[in-house]
């Protein structure tokens, strides 16, 4: 038999002391009443998700893949690209941080793929 092993199983946890409340002493004595404490969780930071406009990606590849990643009709993909074509920048979704990574990496991909420098980003919403 090995030094090292116990030859006693191990104690069980000590459970704390609970004190009777005095005054439902009457009610059986041994209740325990905890209080529920309402818990305060904040929703989760959102991400826009921004493309940027270049002079090099086709139009009709941007709207595919707005239509693709962010699941948007072709009217509204294609509103999409014009804002990006006439601003420099458009919003495509917002998500929260690590959906928002995902599509950013999904798009860059795309465009990688396909030859082209189109660019996306992920910005905090304020």
């Amino acid at each position: 038999m090995a030094k090292n092993m116990a030859t006693q199983p191990p104690a069980p946890p000590k459970l704390p002391v609970v004190k009777p409340d005095r005054e439902n002493q009457g009610n059986g004595g041994d209740a325990v009443v905890l209080e529920r404490r309402p818990q305060k969780v904040q929703p989760p930071q959102m991400f826009q998700v921004v493309m940027l406009n270049d002079d090099y990606t086709p139009m009709e590849f941007v709207v595919v893949v707005i239509q693709e990643y962010f699941n948007k009709d072709l009217e509204t993909a294609t509103q999409i690209m014009l804002k990006i074509h006439l601003d420099g920048r458009g919003i495509c979704g917002v998500y929260t941080k690590d959906v928002a990574a995902t599509k950013v990496d999904q798009v860059l991909e795309a465009a990688r793929k396909a030859g082209h420098p189109l660019q996306c980003v992920a910005e905090p919403v304020e």
